[in-house]
């Protein structure tokens, strides 16, 4: 069972259905549901990190503290307005997590991202 705050490794689906790509992701789903559900919800990565001063996306540099125990092998973006349910057993492998101060700023992505207050 995967955490929210889990980088995972996961097929992430095309929007427009017609296929998917092995990526990491990060679990943004609470882990009350991660516990219950089959399903989880994820936000992609990307290493294109040319958008991310967006305040829908997050840096995460495995070089700074921050980012060291993530996994990601270079600097990448939290896509929070690129959000996707899988299936737990989907999940291919769990490469690491980002920090606690890390998953405050994934918060306040999320929220810019579903136009939340």
């Amino acid at each position: 069972m995967s955490t929210r705050g889990d980088i995972v490794v996961v097929s992430f689906p095309f929007s427009d259905g017609s296929g998917a790509k092995i990526r990491p992701s990060l679990v943004v789903q609470n882990d009350v549901d991660n516990q219950r559900l089959d399903n989880t919800v994820v936000a992609m990565i990307t290493g294109n990190i040319s958008h991310a001063h967006e305040k829908m996306q997050l840096l995460i540099d495995p070089s700074n503290p921050d980012g060291q125990h993530s996994g990601l092998r270079g600097p990448s973006v939290v896509k929070c307005n690129v959000l996707v349910t899988v299936s737990q057993r989907t999940i291919l492998r769990t490469l690491g997590r980002i920090s606690a101060a890390s998953l405050q700023q994934i918060n306040e992505c999320l929220k810019v991202a579903l136009d939340l207050p």
